[in-house]
């Protein structure tokens, strides 16, 4: 769901009187943080939800206020759209998962072909916890970076997998909760691009500079695709997206 897609929303919300609030699962990532300056660019109104889990990559809870803080100081068109962060605690979910990224242990592939960076229901509790935050908050529309087409194999990134727990939210809360996955067709360098449409150079720099994506949680050096141990699948997929960005506009 690219730009032309934002527009469209906002032009059907407006002949069907849909409440333009939404909810954003914000890691501080990349794809999050793009989806940060599309939600902002379609919605009235955008709370962004983190979430503490006993990840490795920790590094992203200090980033991601770093990118909302240099979004809403540069685009003052969407600061005023930029409202309360929330951080919910997930501690459970870190001591239940003997994954690599809540364990000092090495990345690879299990047996069963999935990488051991795989948090089991991860983004499944996530919704849930974000649809129960909405329902307090007066919001049904969530929004979130997962993606099907550039990604690390994980099950609960499919679109078949995320409309039937955005079904069963629906259901179990008794409104009509719409997720929204923006990058969900877009390989890591057309996710450069939708943040180049979006919001210029100055968004890219701000995605590159300011957001974290290694597993690792390395912060160190700056790449030319941003900060990572330039080894682990996150930082493989984004320096090849960004190279593949770059040369575009080469």
């Amino acid at each position: 769901m690219g730009v032309q897609s934002a527009k469209r929303l906002r032009m059907n919300a407006s002949l069907t009187n849909i409440n333009l609030t939404a909810g954003l699962l914000f890691s501080g990532g990349q794809d999050s943080a793009t989806c940060l300056a599309w939600a902002l660019e379609t919605f009235d109104h955008v709370e962004t939800i983190g979430f503490q889990y006993g990840q490795r990559h920790d590094v992203e809870m200090t980033c991601r206020m770093d990118v909302r803080q240099s979004v809403k100081a540069q685009f003052p068109q969407w600061a005023k759209k930029l409202g309360e962060d929330h951080v919910i605690s997930l501690a459970g979910l870190g001591q239940i998962s003997e994954t690599s990224l809540t364990r000092d242990v090495e990345i690879g592939v299990h047996e069963n072909g999935l990488p051991t960076t795989f948090v089991p229901g991860r983004n499944l509790i996530f919704l849930n916890y974000a649809a129960a935050l909405g329902w307090r908050r007066g919001f049904t529309n969530l929004v979130a970076g997962m993606c099907e087409a550039d990604f690390s194999g994980y099950p609960d990134c499919r679109k078949e997998t995320l409309d039937s727990q955005m079904h069963a939210i629906s259901l179990g809360l008794d409104r009509p909760f719409s997720l929204h996955t923006p990058l969900m067709h877009l390989s890591k360098a057309g996710a450069w691009e939708l943040a180049e449409s979006l919001g210029g150079d100055g968004l890219v720099e701000i995605i590159r500079t300011k957001s974290h994506t290694c597993y690792k949680g390395v912060h160190a050096e700056l790449h030319d695709w941003g900060y990572g141990c330039a080894t682990c699948p996150a930082c493989e997929l984004r320096a090849k997206g960004w190279t593949e960005f770059a040369s575009q506009g080469a």
